[in-house]
């Protein structure tokens, strides 16, 4: 995959299933409720989930091609420019 220190049980989710415990880390300390301790440990694996979606993403921008028409009238395809 390509990421670095991410966890493997971090690593082993689906984009949906990260993005979906994110928010619920986000919920949990938009709260306020709890420890200091606890909001420190969820912020962090927050970061790390956070960076594994932004993993999860740029892998299937690489692999979404563009269909163009080229000068003959054909369809092909390019890679989509992420920029």
């Amino acid at each position: 995959m390509g990421e670095t220190n991410i966890p493997t049980d971090i690593a082993a989710l689906s984009f949906e299933d990260a993005l979906s415990e994110l928010e619920q880390i986000v919920r949990r300390l938009e709260s306020g409720s709890g420890k200091l301790d606890d909001a420190i440990a969820a912020y962090e694996r927050g970061a790390l989930l956070k960076r594994h979606c932004e993993a999860k993403l740029r892998e299937a921008q690489a692999r979404v091609d563009k269909i163009v028409i080229g000068a003959d009238g054909k369809p092909s395809t390019e890679p989509v420019s992420l920029e």
